[in-house]
């Protein structure tokens, strides 16, 4: 009888520790993505004052915004939506450059991805094929989704990401900034993190 048993036990004990391995596992595997969901990228060490260097023109009667991206970086796409929400409501539109990096030995349409054309579609920005991402550098710009913004006299008044994480929407401080900003609000934060792929090490994913 013990034995007969045993036997109709093993089931239900190797069922268990299927089920706890399973736990585990998935367990780990949300902790991973959390990790990466919330673990930002380089910060830009961008000049207090426009760049002379930089062949982009500010403007002298309002700010100027200026976001550097990796064609292929998916992270970029919640940062451009919230860069669309933020400009959405601005009395007007701001002067805005966002810079798609890059490489000059890359054929021609490497960089017009669905990403440029959200870019092409934001009121009043100029979409800026960025050559080997000499003007990410003219700014300190290492990572994808980085957002700078002058005011009229060429100061930075804001650095940082417009994303509360990786690809993730929704309000956040970056975005706050900048419609205060834009409404010649002062924001309570000058600075955030940034959420995004490197701009120049090759971890945006696919170059289709």
């Amino acid at each position: 009888m013990r034995i007969a048993k045993s036997f109709r036990e093993r089931p239900r004990v190797w069922l268990a520790i299927l089920t706890t391995a399973w736990l585990g596992a998935a367990a780990g595997g949300l902790t991973v993505l959390w990790r990466y969901d919330n673990a930002p990228g380089q910060h830009a060490t961008a000049p207090n004052h426009w760049p002379s260097t930089t062949t982009l023109e500010r403007a002298v009667d309002g700010p100027t915004v200026v976001m550097l991206a990796h064609p292929h970086c998916t992270c970029t796409r919640a940062s451009l939506g919230e860069l669309a929400e933020a400009i959405a409501r601005a009395p007007r539109p701001p002067r805005t450059y966002v810079l798609f990096m890059t490489p000059s030995t890359f054929a021609g349409g490497w960089e017009t991805t669905d990403l440029w054309r959200s870019a092409a579609s934001l009121p009043g920005a100029a979409v800026v094929r960025d050559e080997d991402g000499r003007e990410a550098r003219h700014f300190g710009a290492l990572t994808s989704g980085q957002t700078l913004v002058y005011d009229e006299d060429g100061r930075l008044a804001f650095s940082g990401g417009v994303t509360g994480a990786r690809a993730h929407p929704g309000d956040n401080p970056g975005r706050q900034a900048l419609v205060a900003l834009f409404n010649q609000e002062s924001p309570s934060q000058r600075g955030t993190k940034v959420f995004g792929c490197s701009l120049f090490n090759d971890d945006a994913g696919s170059t289709e």
